[in-house]
């Protein structure tokens, strides 16, 4: 057997944008964006110069939870259009280099879906969920007393129905939790991945990919017990590597969003037989600090290395807060439990150090994930309370702003209404939105759209080789990586200072100019020629 070409091995290197189909781009006028609005600003991802794109689930769905809440994965949501459509869309995309991932949400489905209204009527399907009596003297109490996944939520995990029985739900009351002990579980999942890999996609996401098996028991959640009831659990490896017999059928990829403290752990999933790759949430959440963030790029390469699985690198998605604003608060870190209604931000720093992470993201050796709108430096838009939808907003009692301030519709048209979205957008824009709109950025060699563009451009000449530390002041980074025409560096400056660059014949990009002595100022990074 020969060795894999560049093409098969495409997703170790990627760049992976994702598309939140709701709020990218409204190709009807209806103020929801949709799949007619996407393949209508394909050349514009061509342009940027991305590999995949990455879509939310774009299945038929209440929008109880921003489209996680599935009611038929084989039926687009009619607010984004038709099946057809999608095949259009997967196809269109391919004819300009760009292959599609789509989201797979096995945990749970929507309390809508055939099998759950089904189970309700009390048909043979409630084997294929958790349902149970209840505790107490009269079946009063839930069955056990497991938190609820939404960070910073009281709620129950369990709801009773009129006939006196619970049913589990990590999330919403309406997203109930699947029986992944059931055969039938399985076969309908292996069915759906064959449905959408026959249609031309090129990988699959999978949602809370470390909570489908649950203890059969039940018990009642005790800190530290291991293993843990319904978390990374071993018969989850089983079911990946039948999922991975589906994939290489079709040399599809997967990768999973799996949020584990074990190194170790998190590792078995990426084993040649299971998941391809898996999200990097260390270096997500890692605030602007060199030595953390040194830390967590080692740790996550370490990690990596045993399997031969390739790192992935994400600065923002749809669930936490926008690059910029982050990195402009004091805590630029970001934890769900810290989110708060009105935290300063400096957003001409946050800008500042989002360009610098940029550069740095995008020279690491793995595949990267990039969040729409990061690339026009959109930030996190407070949305006011009387139009957030978010429901972990509600499950906080309120005190959680929730996560639509990502979700914001993207300024496309700085002159035209909306930004140039589409019609009134199902979420406000915030006025001075149209500032960032990419036609700006487009004649703005200055922008962060021009820097995207720029970095995408030159990242291929960084290959896939190793990364090696080279010696610099405190709150310095700086890197070496084997290029395709020689040694690439990578310098990136958090330290008070202005730093000097390290020996080099050429200065490919700045995520700013460098001062008039030739150094590297204050959160700036830079590409070098060695």
């Amino acid at each position: 057997m020969g060795q894999p070409t560049h093409a098969q091995n495409w997703w170790r290197s990627a760049v992976i944008y994702q598309v939140y189909v709701r709020s990218f781009a409204d190709g009807d006028g209806d103020g929801t964006g949709d799949l007619a609005g996407v393949r209508a600003k394909l050349p514009y991802l061509a342009e940027l110069g991305v590999d995949a794109l990455w879509f939310n689930p774009w299945y038929l769905s209440p929008m109880k939870d921003g489209g996680y809440d599935v009611a038929d994965y084989r039926v687009i949501e009619p607010a984004f259009g038709t099946l057809a459509e999608a095949e259009k869309l997967i196809a269109e995309a391919k004819e300009l280099g760009i292959r599609t991932l789509v989201d797979i949400v096995p945990n749970h489905v929507s309390d809508q879906h055939p099998w759950f209204r089904a189970a309700l009527a009390g048909g043979p399907e409630r084997e294929l969920f958790h349902f149970r009596p209840g505790r107490g003297e009269h079946g009063e109490l839930p069955p056990n007393d497991w938190p609820s996944q939404f960070a910073g939520s009281a709620e129950p995990v369990w709801t009773r129905l009129p006939d006196g029985t619970w049913y589990l739900h990590l999330f919403t009351p309406e997203q109930p939790d699947l029986n992944w002990a059931h055969p039938a579980v399985r076969q309908e999942h292996e069915e759906i991945l064959r449905f959408w890999f026959e249609r031309g996609v090129a990988g699959v996401r999978i949602d809370s990919a470390a909570l489908l098996a649950k203890d059969p028991d039940l018990p009642d959640f005790v800190e530290g017990r291991d293993p843990h009831p319904y978390v990374d659990r071993d018969e989850l490896h089983d079911i990946y590597r039948s999922w991975r017999t589906v994939a290489d059928a079709y040399d599809g990829i997967f990768v999973g969003e799996v949020w584990l403290p074990d190194t170790e752990r998190f590792a078995r999933y990426l084993r040649p037989d299971e998941l391809h790759t898996a999200f990097n949430f260390s270096f997500l959440s890692c605030p602007w600090d060199a030595g953390r963030l040194r830390t967590s790029i080692d740790e996550t390469l370490a990690e990596h290395a045993p399997v031969g699985a390739p790192a992935t690198w994400v600065l923002c998605n749809h669930d936490v807060t926008r690059t910029v604003t982050r990195y402009g608060r004091a805590d630029s870190g970001f934890d769900f439990a810290t989110k708060a209604f009105g935290t300063p931000t400096d957003l001409a720093l946050g800008t500042r150090r989002a360009r610098a992470g940029a550069l740095l993201s995008l020279a690491l050796p793995g595949a990267v994930y990039l969040y729409q709108g990061e690339e026009l430096g959109l930030p996190e838009a407070e949305i006011p309370r009387d139009r957030i939808q978010d429901p972990m907003h509600f499950r906080s009692g309120g005190t959680d702003p929730g996560r639509d301030g990502c979700r914001v519709p993207l300024p496309w048209t700085a002159d035209a209404p909306y930004a140039g979205f589409g019609g009134e957008p199902w979420l406000p824009q915030p006025s001075g939105w149209s500032a960032y709109a990419a036609d700006l950025q487009a004649a703005d060699p200055g922008s962060m759209l021009s820097l995207y563009r720029a970095a995408l451009t030159i990242r291929p000449e960084f290959g896939d080789g190793p990364l090696s530390w080279l010696p610099t002041p405190e709150g310095v980074l700086a890197f070496a990586r084997p290029g395709q025409e020689g040694r690439l560096l990578c310098v990136v400056n958090l330290a008070d200072a202005p730093a000097d660059l390290p020996a080099h014949s050429r200065l490919l990009l700045g995520s700013g100019p460098l001062d008039p002595q030739g150094r590297l100022p204050k959160d700036t990074a830079a590409w070098l020629r060695g």
